[in-house]
């Protein structure tokens, strides 16, 4: 009997997950365990691998599909074998799942009455132009319960925006989608000439496809841009203390297990410290209301060969500096060895980047919506300090802070990166807290 392939639950907050390209094809032999396809969710992108040898039988949805969870996409067997026709995938199921904040939201598939939210004006050319959207039996509207709560936020009527998801229900992206096209028909942009490739280049042009986590960045980087008021306040610590105390780590006996501690992990512990004086800063702006968090769920930015990717350590500041150094380790190997799961990629309430390794000295970090802050670490170099009558030099380690504005104001900003420099350093009182 032909053996089903399924569209695995990638998460408790995953409803679908788009196909992005099939590896194999019909009639393809597989081997158990070889990967078939690569698909996306609104987190990231992941590989499916075949469940049992033989050969690919049937392939249910093509690439750029919304398929639910749990849902058949293909079926694997011995040549010849019959298999079911189109697919049998059961409806999704209702489901709780908890915020970062811990609080119960439905994720089920929900029916929205049309006139839900009132029209936003930069949405009314977009909707305008699309079709009618699906509606369920009882004349309301599908829509995800994550595209409803983010049209409700950004005052946008979804009345008019057609679907991409299963049965033609409303999802986030079709709900910003139709945001940008609103902007795009209200600016009226003139039409940008594009040179022809001998004006470019003499040699070969390569066309690369945004797709998988690139296209994730680059949709969730504009859309930071674009909703939120970023300001970003820069400054300095001085790193003698930290430096010295990686220094005494890193040299400590092999059975502590502290030798792996890095400069990085020491600043998010002291920010994590900071954060619990200033909780203005560990909050989420939803439009008409703030969401303010009792635990510190920390993102931290990974580069991978993949892109970007920002694991959270959930409860970060319950956490002992080695605890957190060992998480921080195990979230940065599942994301590039490509094991991370989209649970592991949502929920957080502040998020911090590094390019210090890299010798930056100062940047923008880009806000996370709809985190209200997000802390830039750059590289160590030495500034010029008074001391006395004299000019000395002192290792200092840039920070940058950005802010949606909306939520924060400068001087409470300004406030806890002052706070936060002194956490650096005096670090072992810092430990001592």
């Amino acid at each position: 009997m032909a053996t089903e392939i399924l569209m695995p639950r990638q998460g408790n907050t995953v409803e679908s997950c788009v196909i992005l390209e099939w590896r194999k094809h019909e009639g393809d032999a597989v081997g158990a365990g070889e990967v078939i396809c690569e698909v996306e969710t609104d987190k990231a992108t992941f590989e499916i691998e075949s469940p049992d040898a033989g050969v690919l039988l049937k392939i249910l949805h093509g690439e750029g599909d919304d398929v639910p969870v749990l849902s058949p996409i293909a079926y694997v067997g011995k040549a010849g074998e019959a298999v079911p026709e189109g697919p049998s995938g059961p409806e999704p199921k209702e489901q709780k799942v908890e915020t970062a904040g811990g609080s119960p939201v439905d994720s089920s598939p929900v029916e929205e009455p049309r006139s839900a939210v009132p029209a936003a004006p930069t949405a009314t050319a977009a909707t305008a132009a699309t079709a009618a959207p699906e509606k369920g039996p009882s004349g309301k509207l599908r829509i995800s319960p994550r595209a409803r709560r983010f049209a409700t936020e950004r005052k946008v009527d979804p009345a008019g925006i057609a679907g991409t998801g299963p049965m033609g229900r409303i999802l986030e992206r079709d709900v910003r989608a139709a945001m940008q096209a609103g902007r795009d028909a209200a600016q009226e942009p003139a039409p940008r000439s594009v040179p022809s490739v001998k004006t470019v280049s003499e040699g070969t042009v390569t066309e690369i496809p945004v797709k998988g986590v690139r296209k994730i960045v680059a949709e969730r980087m504009l859309a930071s841009l674009t909703t939120t008021a970023q300001l970003t306040l820069n400054s300095s610590a001085d790193a003698r203390a930290v430096l010295a105390y990686r220094k005494r780590l890193k040299g400590s006996r092999e059975e502590l297990g502290l030798s792996g501690v890095t400069i990085n992990d020491i600043v998010h512990f002291a920010l994590l410290k900071t954060l619990s004086r200033y909780p203005a800063l560990n909050r989420h702006f939803m439009g008409d209301r703030i969401l303010q968090f009792q635990r510190v769920h920390l993102g931290f930015a990974v580069d991978t060969d993949r892109g970007l990717m920002v694991p959270v350590i959930r409860n970060a500041d319950s956490l002992s500096l080695k605890e957190l150094a060992s998480e921080a380790k195990r979230l940065a190997a599942a994301c590039q060895g490509g094991s991370v799961t989209p649970d592991d990629l949502a929920g957080a309430t502040f998020t911090v980047t590094n390019l210090g390794a890299l010798g930056i000295e100062s940047f923008t970090p880009v806000l996370n919506p709809p985190q209200v802050a997000i802390l830039g670490v750059c590289t160590v170099v030495p500034k010029p300090v008074m001391s006395g009558d004299e000019t000395v030099f002192v290792p200092s380690i840039g920070l940058s802070l950005t802010i949606d504005h909306q939520a924060v104001d400068g001087a409470p900003a300004a406030r806890f990166l002052s706070a936060l420099g002194s956490a650096i350093a005096d670090f072992e009182l810092t430990l001592a807290e």
